[in-house]
């Protein structure tokens, strides 16, 4: 078994700023890995300083664990972990903000996927996304923590009238921006030749999800499946920063 995994963020067509950041790891045995997206909120500091320090605490927090022999992690273990990581984060953002009253409105969105053997172990806040790549379909494995997705599950709403509500980005959740940072978890069994993708608003917002497909059947390697995302964003006049990270089961 083997993973492959790329990575990329960009600033957008419009913002003068990065407010996204990613990041990987894959252990030395190859039979685990770590991605993770974080899109930070609370102006131009504030954001790029709330996504830094939430992912420095995953990746500090779980590194050593993704270490260890994919045997030694349970579904009990690996969600246990990934709570205390956002834990940590929540704390993090909460401590510096605390000492600066430029941060006091940082918070940012974190999505952070486990794999461990062919096993998706997905924990987010926010509404940074994962989603599974599978032949004709691109599934969604995370649900937004946004004013619009309560108000399309209550009926207020049609997917169609989306476009026109002013607020739809705006957040019920954020790391930083809560006393318990309990992330939403969902394990999901992955196939050889799946993929993971997890992205930014940015993404979404500015690609559909059929091209994306389109991409990966057009795209030579993960790498340049990844900048070509990127540069469909870019062409479409991106409004966000746009981050992906992919990941490729091999057997």
């Amino acid at each position: 078994m083997r993973y492959h995994v790329a990575g990329q963020s960009h600033r957008g067509a419009v913002r003068e700023s990065n407010q996204d950041v990613v990041d990987w790891r894959v252990n030395d045995s190859g039979d685990q890995a770590l991605l993770v997206v974080a899109d930070g909120m609370g102006g131009h500091q504030g954001g790029e300083v709330a996504s830094r320090l939430a992912v420095d605490a995953v990746i500090e927090s779980l590194e050593p664990e993704i270490a260890r022999a994919a045997s030694e992690a349970t579904d009990k273990v690996i969600q246990e972990h990934l709570q205390r990581a956002f834990v940590l984060a929540n704390e993090r953002i909460v401590s510096r903000r605390s000492g600066d009253p430029r941060l006091e409105k940082m918070g940012t969105t974190l999505v952070v996927v486990w794999v461990s053997g062919n096993q998706a172990h997905i924990a987010h806040i926010g509404d940074s996304r994962c989603y599974c790549l599978r032949g004709s379909r691109a599934v969604c494995l995370t649900r937004d923590d946004t004013v619009v997705q309560n108000m399309l599950e209550d009926g207020s709403i049609t997917e169609a009238d989306v476009p026109n509500v002013p607020f739809r980005n705006v957040l019920t959740r954020a790391v930083g921006a809560i006393e318990q940072a309990e992330p939403s978890y969902r394990r999901e069994g992955l196939d050889e030749g799946g993929v993971l993708l997890l992205c930014s608003d940015g993404l979404t917002e500015s690609v559909p999800e059929s091209r994306w497909l389109e991409i990966l059947k057009e795209s030579d390697g993960m790498e340049r499946t990844v900048q070509a995302l990127i540069d469909a964003g870019l062409a479409n006049e991106a409004g966000d920063n746009v981050s992906v990270v992919l990941l490729t089961l091999e057997y």
